[in-house]
């Protein structure tokens, strides 16, 4: 919900810098909750007496994928983008020569969003 609503509504409301540092508080408070739910996932697969090995491993290998995703997000992408941000100083990211590659990693991190998005919902048809 954070990227298909709560942050398209946060830039339609404020503009630039600020909708950018709370979307990105948002990103990463959602990152933390995504790593905490991904280990409580592992270990109630784990040891859920009424799974077979071949769905407790597919389930398992949702959960990581997603993991996964929510890493590469947290630990690769935001961080690099936010100090793109930074460095582009007071005229902001759009003004800088940074802007291409910004908006690149942008669109990766949209696409990791998305990814994460449809892993969840196999996992919801799959814990069914």
């Amino acid at each position: 919900m954070l990227g298909y609503v709560a942050a398209p509504a946060v830039f339609s409301l404020a503009g630039g810098a600020l909708a950018g540092d709370l979307v990105g508080a948002f990103l990463r408070r959602l990152a933390w909750i995504s790593m905490a739910c991904a280990v409580l996932m592992l270990i109630l697969v784990r040891f859920s007496p009424d799974l077979d090995g071949a769905r407790r491993r597919s389930l398992k290998l949702l959960v990581l994928a997603m993991l996964a995703c929510a890493l590469v997000m947290f630990v690769g992408l935001q961080p690099a983008m936010a100090f793109m941000r930074d460095a582009a100083g007071p005229a902001g990211i759009r003004a800088s020569p940074m802007w291409t590659r910004f908006a690149v990693m942008h669109g990766v991190s949209q696409l990791f969003h998305l990814i994460e998005s449809v892993l969840a919902a196999m996992l919801l048809l799959k814990s069914r």
